[in-house]
C-alpha cells in the first residue's frame, strides 16, 4: 500500500522523486515504474507474491536515489518494523544481483545498496548498530549477507570488468563507512574487518591503470579502515598495511598521496598568482586570504585532511614506505600535461578533487637534465608550508598538526634521516613563505640546492616567526622545536657537519623567547611557557654542548657565542622571570626551576664573555664593537671559560600515537568522515554514463 499526495511526511519526497510527465494540471502526475515498485515494497506484503519476477523485473530499473533514500527517511521505527522482512529481501536481492552477467543489475544493485545504508542510518541517526543490522539484513542472516557482498566487492574490485562498476563499489564502500560521523559506532564495519578487501585495494595501487582511475578513492578508504577502533581491538587493516613490503605496490600509494599534494599546491600557486598586483595584493598575498570563502567556492584544506590522514598512516604503520618519500622523479608542471578528462569529478573545493591524472604513470617520462627532480617528501613540504601558513581555522590548525606530527615521525626515523642529510641528494625546495612587512618575499631562483634535511629546518624556523600572536599555537610549536631538536640528535650522533645558516634558526628561537616573556601574562592564563622555554634554551644547550660535533665550521661555533652574548638582554630577562615564578610558591614553580637550571651554561658564557668585551672596548677606546672584533674576544678567550657537564640534551621520548594523540586522531577522523559522506555522491558518476555503458551488454 503506497502513502497518499496528501501525507505531509511524504510531501519532500514525493516532490523529490522522479516523474515521468504532468498531462494536464488537473490529473495527478505519473509516478515511474520504479517508485511504484518501491512503494510495493514499503506495503506490509510481500511484494513477489503477486509478481514472482518482481525482484528480476526491479534491477532492470534505473534506480531512484532521492526517493528510496527519502522513503526510509520518512518513515518511523514502528513503520520500519513492519517492512523489516521486505527491507532484508531487498538488501538479499541486491547481493545475489552483483553476481549477476547483465551489468545493468550489478550498477543498479549497487546503487541501491547504497541507498539502503544511507537511508536507515539517516532514519535514526541515535539508533543502535545492531537496529540498523536487523534492520537491513536480520540478525540471524547477517554475517552470511556480509560475507557474500563482501565477496562480491572483491571480485568486481580484483576482475577484469568496467572501470566505472569498481569506481561504483569503491564508491559504496566509501558510502558504508562513512555513513556513522565517528566510524567506531559503526557496527556494519566488524564484516568488512572479518571479511577483508585488503587485497584488492593493493591490486588497485600496483597497477598503474586502477591506481590513475581509483587510486585516490582507494587511499581514503583505506585510511579509514585503519582507524576503525584502532585503539580497542585488533585491526586487520592496521597488522596488514605494517607488512606490506611490495616496492611496486608502496610506490603507487605514494603516487596517488603525491598527485593530490601536488595538485592541491599547484591550484593553490595558480590562485596566489590570480591575486598578485591590484589594490587588493597587500591582502591577498597573505595567506588567511587564500581560503576567505567567495561566493562561489571555497578555498578550504578540510577534505585534504583525508589524504594526509593516508601519508601519516603509511609513515607511522610501514617501516617500507619511508623509502617512497625519496623515490625521485622529474617535477611536471601539471597544468602543461595533457590530462585525460573524467566526466564523473564534481566541482568540489581547493584540494578536494581527486587526481584525474597519475604524473608518474608513464615509465618513458623524459628525464631533462636541467628538470628539476621532486619526491612525494619534497611535495608534502611544499604543502606544509602552505596549510600551516593559516592555522587560525580549526580545520587549517589541524591539518597543521597532522603534517608537524608526519615531520615528527620522519625525523626520527633513521633511514629517513639518512636521504634527508645525504649529501648527494640535493634539492631545490621552493616552501611558500607569508608576506611580511620587514622581510622581501625571497626569489625562487635563489634558492640553493642542499640536502633536504634544509628544507625541514626552513619550514620550521619559517613557522616559529610567523605565527607569534595573540591566538598563540602552543600544541604546534612544542612539535616544530621536538622535530628540530630530533633532526640535530641525529646530527650529533652521526657527526654530520650540515653547511646550513644556523643563526636564522638561533634568532628565530631568541625571538621565540622575547615573545613568551612579553606575553608572560596573557600566554601563561592558557598555557605552560616553561615547558616550550625548557626546550628552546635545551636546543641551545645542544648547541653549546655539542656544536663542535656537527656544526659546520669552527668559525660556527664563534657565531653561537656571538648570537647569546649580542642577545644576553633576552636570556637576563628569561632567567629573572624563571627566578621569581620558581622561588614563590605556585602551579608552575617546578617547569620554572627547570628552566632556571637549563640556563646555567647560557649564563656562565654572557658572564665570562660580556666583562671581556667591554674591557677590549675600553682598551681600544671604542664605543660600539664590530662583530669580527667581538669574534676576535670570544676567540681569545675560550680557555677560561668553564661550562657544566648536562646530562639527557640528546635524549627524547619517541613519538607514540596512544595515548597522548588518540583524542586528536578520533576527532580528526570524524571529521575526515563527515567530509567524505558530503563529497562521495554517487551522482558523480552520472546514471546515464553508466547505463549508456552497459546498455549493449545484455
Amino acid at each position: 500500500m503506497s502513502l497518499s499526495f496528501a501525507d505531509p511526511a511524504m510531501a519532500q519526497v514525493e516532490k523529490k522523486a522522479g516523474l515521468l510527465r504532468r498531462s494536464s494540471a488537473s490529473k495527478k502526475p505519473l509516478k515511474e515504474k520504479v517508485v511504484l515498485m518501491y512503494d510495493e515494497i514499503f506495503a506490509k506484503d510481500d511484494p513477489a507474491k503477486n509478481n514472482p519476477r518482481f525482484w528480476e523485473e526491479l534491477f532492470l530499473m534505473k534506480v531512484n536515489l532521492e526517493y528510496l533514500e527519502g522513503k526510509l527517511e520518512s518513515l518511523d521505527g514502528d513503520e520500519v518494523m513492519k517492512i523489516k522482512d521486505n527491507i532484508n529481501s531487498l538488501f538479499q536481492h541486491c547481493i545475489q544481483a552483483l553476481s549477476e552477467e547483465h551489468q545493468i543489475k550489478v550498477v543498479n544493485a549497487l546503487q541501491t545498496l547504497c541507498a539502503l545504508f544511507r537511508g536507515v542510518h539517516q532514519k535514526n541517526k541515535s539508533t543502535s548498530g545492531f537496529d540498523i543490522i536487523n534492520m537491513l539484513m536480520g540478525f540471524d542472516k547477517a554475517e552470511l549477507r556480509m560475507k557474500d557482498l563482501m565477496e562480491s566487492l572483491d571480485n568486481l574490485l580484483c576482475g577484469e570488468g568496467s572501470e566505472s562498476l569498481k569506481s561504483l563499489c569503491l564508491k559504496l564502500l566509501l558510502c558504508l563507512v562513512t555513513v556513522t560521523d565517528n566510524i567506531s559506532q559503526n557496527t556494519i564495519l566488524e564484516y568488512v574487518m572479518i571479511n577483508s578487501i585488503f587485497e584488492a585495494i593493493l591490486q588497485i595501487l600496483s597497477l598503474t591503470p586502477s591506481r590513475v582511475q581509483h587510486g585516490y578513492d582507494t587511499v581514503v578508504l583505506l585510511a579509514l579502515l585503519v582507524n576503525y577502533r584502532k585503539y580497542e581491538s585488533v585491526n586487520p587493516y592496521i597488522v596488514k598495511l605494517s607488512i606490506v613490503d611490495d616496492e611496486t605496490t608502496l610506490d603507487g600509494m605514494g603516487m596517488v598521496i603525491s598527485q593530490a599534494l601536488t595538485e592541491y599546491n599547484r591550484q593553490y600557486k595558480d590562485k596566489e598568482e590570480e591575486n598578485q598586483g591590484g589594490f587588493f595584493s597587500a591582502f591577498t598575498n597573505m595567506v588567511g586570504s587564500m581560503f576567505i570563502a567567495d561566493a562561489e567556492e571555497k578555498l578550504s584544506v578540510q577534505t585534504n585532511e583525508a589524504i594526509l590522514l593516508a601519508l601519516y598512516e603509511a609513515v607511522h604503520l610501514n617501516r617500507n614506505f619511508i623509502t617512497v618519500l625519496a623515490q625521485s622523479h622529474p617535477e611536471i608542471d601539471i597544468a602543461s600535461t595533457p590530462t585525460t578528462p573524467v566526466p564523473t569529478t564534481p566541482t568540489t573545493p581547493l584540494g578536494t578533487t581527486p587526481p584525474s591524472l597519475d604524473m608518474m604513470n608513464s615509465p618513458e617520462l623524459p628525464l631533462d637534465p636541467n628538470l628539476q627532480t621532486s619526491n612525494l617528501l619534497i611535495t608534502f613540504l611544499k604543502y606544509s608550508s602552505i596549510v600551516m601558513q593559516d592555522t587560525k581555522d580549526e580545520h587549517r590548525l589541524n591539518s597543521a598538526r597532522l603534517c608537524l606530527i608526519i615531520l615528527t615521525c620522519i625525523a626520527e626515523d633513521q633511514y629517513a634521516n639518512a636521504f634527508l642529510h645525504d649529501d648527494n641528494m640535493n634539492f631545490r625546495v621552493n616552501l611558500h613563505r607569508m608576506p611580511m612587512r620587514h622581510r622581501k618575499k625571497a626569489a625562487d631562483k635563489n634558492i640553493p640546492s642542499r640536502p633536504l634535511v634544509c628544507a625541514v629546518l626552513d619550514l620550521m624556523v619559517e613557522f616559529i616567526v610567523t605565527h607569534m600572536m595573540k591566538e598563540f599555537p602552543m600544541d604546534l610549536y612544542m612539535r616544530c622545536v621536538q622535530v628540530i631538536h630530533k633532526l640535530i640528535c641525529y646530527q650529533k650522533k652521526c657527526r654530520i657537519r650540515l653547511h646550513y645558516t644556523w643563526r636564522e634558526l638561533w634568532a628565530a628561537l631568541i625571538n621565540l623567547l622575547k615573545f613568551l616573556l612579553s606575553n608572560e601574562t596573557t600566554l601563561l592564563a592558557k598555557h605552560n611557557i616553561f615547558q616550550l622555554a625548557l626546550m628552546v634554551v635545551n636546543l641551545f644547550n645542544m648547541f653549546i654542548t655539542y656544536g663542535d660535533t656537527f656544526l659546520p665550521t669552527p668559525s660556527s661555533y664563534d657565531e653561537l657565542y656571538y648570537e647569546i652574548v649580542r642577545m644576553h638582554q633576552v636570556f637576563d630577562n628569561l632567567y629573572c622571570m624563571v627566578l621569581r615564578v620558581s622561588t614563590n610558591a605556585g602551579q608552575w614553580k617546578e617547569p620554572a626551576s627547570k628552566v632556571t637550571h637549563a640556563l646555567v651554561n647560557v649564563r656562565a658564557i654572557i658572564n665570562h664573555f660580556n666583562p671581556k668585551i667591554e674591557s677590549y672596548a675600553a682598551v681600544n677606546h671604542i664605543s660600539q664593537l664590530s662583530e669580527d672584533q667581538v669574534l676576535e674576544v670570544v676567540r681569545s678567550n675560550y680557555d677560561t671559560l668553564t661550562l657544566k657537564l648536562q646530562d639527557g640534551l640528546d635524549q627524547y621520548e619517541r613519538y607514540s600515537e596512544q595515548p597522548k594523540e588518540a583524542a586528536f586522531f578520533k576527532e580528526l577522523v570524524r571529521s575526515i568522515s563527515v567530509n567524505v559522506r558530503k563529497n562521495v555522491s554517487l551522482n558523480t558518476l552520472s546514471q546515464d554514463v553508466l547505463l549508456k555503458e552497459f546498455s549493449s551488454i545484455s
